[in-house]
């Protein structure tokens, strides 16, 4: 009990250090909201890039709020993005008093590896997966029947799409993330995971075809990307497995 912080506190306590956390969090993202819906064009202006290398110019809007309104989720959705790490920062300094030095230390590293993996998940939707599947969806304008189909894509549709593309696939990214802390918390153990292994697949197969369009090029994006995270979640966990064991027996050598 020697290495817990010394942080022993009254309920009320802890409800004040809550409410002083929330406020810094609602703090950053409100100022985060305000430089963002400063912002808002240019940064759907980098959004709407995909839409571009596919071939399409043009966005329209049809309520005369749409457009508004979208600027208000663009800036939402980057204010969110932004204030992460204070958010992140904040949420680790309510629970981390109450962890022993060594759950500090299993712990950290979770917190710096998800905003690195969601950056690559979302990096891989934004640069490959966003601009395939595009060209596949806008490949249905043409003459059908003597009639012209063209495709005139709406703001509000379009941000919806682009939001479910880098959160789907920032999220899916954290998959290592999950298995190693179910790992640490003796929820689930390697060879457990290692003889899932088939269904994981599977399961990857899965999240692919309802995160993307149904082309294969941009299911196969986000599937094989999960295997090869699956598989280093296992490499991981056997590293930190060793690791565990040395510290054991390190210990009892001293003891």
């Amino acid at each position: 009990m020697g290495d817990i912080d010394e942080s022993r506190a009254p309920l009320l306590d802890h409800l004040i250090e809550l409410r002083r956390r929330l406020l810094w969090s609602f703090a950053a993202l409100a100022v985060a909201f305000g430089v963002c819906m400063y912002f808002a064009r240019p940064i759907f202006a980098v959004l709407v890039q995909p839409l571009l290398r596919a071939g399409q110019g043009r966005l329209i809007y049809t309520d005369i709020f749409e457009a508004f309104f979208v600027e208000l989720k663009v800036a939402f959705f980057s204010a969110t993005m932004l204030a992460f790490p204070v958010i992140a920062n904040q949420l680790w300094q309510f629970i981390a008093p109450g962890l022993y030095k060594n759950e500090k230390r299993a712990f950290f590293p979770f917190l710096i590896l998800t905003p690195v993996l969601f950056l690559g998940g979302a990096s891989l939707a934004y640069f490959f997966a966003m601009p395939v599947a595009l060209h596949f969806l806008l490949g249905y304008q043409g003459n059908i029947g003597g009639v012209q189909q063209d495709a005139l894509p709406g703001v509000g549709n379009y941000l919806s799409f682009v939001t479910k593309f880098l959160f789907g696939f920032g999220v899916a990214f954290l998959l290592p993330v999950l298995l190693m802390l179910l790992e640490t918390a003796g929820l689930v153990t390697r060879a457990q995971l290692k003889a899932g292994r088939r269904y994981a697949i599977v399961a990857a197969f899965g999240i692919a075809a309802v995160l993307t369009p149904p082309d294969v090029v941009s299911q196969l994006m986000l599937a094989i990307p999960l295997v090869i995270l699956y598989e280093f979640a296992l490499i991981a966990i056997f590293f930190t497995e060793r690791r565990r064991k040395r510290v054991a027996a390190a210990e009892a050598v001293t003891d």
